[in-house]
């Protein structure tokens, strides 16, 4: 009977450790850098970047794909570390600090929302990579019960939150590193159909730079939001003696592995096999091997999708309906969103809906970056430190839901160029700027006053930014 009690203790310690509505405690912060790093690296093995870097090569050059990856690496890295830091120094992740980072509780739901449909649209993407490739060897299966089949396991695989995540990417990362040693070595075995060095490979008419250049950064636009933004979700627990180092691991390496190694794999892979599309050309260079290697990548990436996106859900229906049911239902929520849009054939629209969310991810981002280091470190406007709870804020702050409404009106209408084509590719980069302008702007116009109704008095001074 006691080992009982002590098992259903144990599984009960592991079920409540979410902090999906509060920030995690000191006490909780437990978890070192690497370990941190090591969970976001779900999203850094996704064969979603072979697929960005094979397409990009392919249409627009190889050296206009590598370039706009350093560029990737760099903006994504620079505020992923900083998101990193300031989810790792208050113990809360975006959608939490966004309440006292400029939007107020309300207009923080609506990034919350906004940001949950993103990786409910990812996941839906991630997992059709998925069926296509099991589907190429069992064709007698039909591709709805694949959907369902693979939708459905990536909920278990989260019940227990961040530990649980913790201990599966870990174990499965060496078994991904075997797989893609030896996709690397075989394809190396397999004759090119482009007989140069694959990165002096060029289409007809394409030059080094211009429009093919700006066209490759517009694409990973669509992406380096997300990856910046989601390292709050996991630095939050990061131990407080490891923010320093931990912020930048958790900001940069990622970024390097997906838009540096990965994307760059994705170039040469392309380059060398002439095909833009991973889940035929990983499966034709292992055969069934390829069909797992592809079933362990998308869902490491699916479990990192659906975890942000429970949080992000619990976040929103808690301010707006009250509603609490806990992460756990919203991890639900999101695998059958998810599985709808991949058997409704939503996904045929996510170029559309990525240009948007490339535009408001970054927009986001960079107010959350300019409030915390200009206003608050700065400028010394608002409260130096970050506060969650509704009794302490104004429903609106209009320093980050201005920002985020006039820069994202702007750099969407940019992004279906109404203002030139220069502005088209560089719509997402030009929206962040104006978000980051305009914080400032109304920040000082409005001299903090919309950032906190009344001060708490039991806030860890450790846990203050400025």
């Amino acid at each position: 009977m006691g080992s009982v009690q002590v098992a259903d203790h144990k599984v009960s310690e592991e079920m409540k450790d979410d902090y999906s509505l509060d920030r995690v405690p000191r006490e909780q912060r437990k978890m070192g850098w690497f370990s941190i790093t090591n969970i976001t690296f779900g999203i850094a093995t996704a064969i979603f970047y072979f697929q960005m870097g094979s397409v990009m090569a392919l249409q627009f050059g190889a050296i206009n794909a590598i370039i706009s990856s350093i560029y990737a690496i760099i903006v994504a890295g620079i505020l992923g570390t900083f998101i990193a830091y300031i989810s790792a120094k208050s113990g809360m992740n975006v959608n939490l600090f966004s309440r006292g980072g400029g939007f107020g509780y309300i207009g923080a739901s609506l990034t919350s929302f906004i940001y949950a449909t993103n990786f409910i649209m990812y996941c839906a993407f991630e997992g059709l990579i998925l069926v296509s490739a099991v589907h190429t060897f069992f064709p007698a299966l039909p591709k709805w019960a694949l959907i369902i089949f693979f939708g459905s396991i990536v909920i278990p695989l989260n019940w227990f939150g961040i530990k649980q995540l913790d201990k599966l990417q870990k174990w499965s990362l060496p078994i991904l590193a075997i797989f893609l040693t030896i996709t690397i070595i075989i394809s190396f075995h397999t004759p090119s159909v482009y007989e140069g060095a694959f990165w002096t490979y060029m289409p007809e008419g394409v030059q080094i730079g211009g429009q093919a250049l700006l066209l490759c950064i517009g694409m990973q636009h669509g992406i380096m939001g997300l990856t910046a933004l989601l390292s709050s979700d996991y630095a939050r627990f990061l131990k407080p003696k490891d923010i320093k180092i931990g912020s930048v691991a958790i900001g940069f390496i990622p970024q390097i592995f997906c838009f540096g190694v990965m994307g760059g794999l994705g170039i040469w892979f392309g380059v060398r096999l002439g095909e833009p599309n991973p889940g035929v050309y990983i499966v034709l260079l292992l055969g069934i091997g390829g069909a797992l290697f592809t079933m362990l990548t998308q869902l490491r990436i699916n479990v990192t999708n659906i975890y942000s996106s429970s949080l992000s859900l619990s976040n929103f229906f808690e301010n707006i309906f009250k509603f609490t049911p806990g992460r756990r239902f919203w991890v639900v929520v999101t695998g059958v969103c998810a599985m709808a849009l991949m058997l409704g054939g939503i996904v045929d629209h996510l170029d559309t809906a990525m240009t948007f969310q490339g535009v408001f991810l970054l927009a986001w981002a960079a107010i959350i970056v300019s409030d915390a280091m200009i206003v608050k470190k700065l400028l010394k406007i608002g409260p130096g430190y970050y506060e969650s709870r509704q009794e302490y804020l104004y429903k609106w702050n209009p320093v980050g839901v201005i920002s985020l409404l006039i820069s994202s009106c702007l750099g969407t209408i940019a992004a279906l160029g109404y203002m030139g084509s220069f502005l088209q590719s560089t719509a997402a980069f030009f929206a962040a700027i104006l978000a980051a302008i305009l914080t400032v702007i109304i920040a000082v116009s409005t001299k903090g006053k919309y950032y906190s109704k009344s001060l708490p008095n039991d806030i860890p001074k450790d846990d203050y930014i400025a």
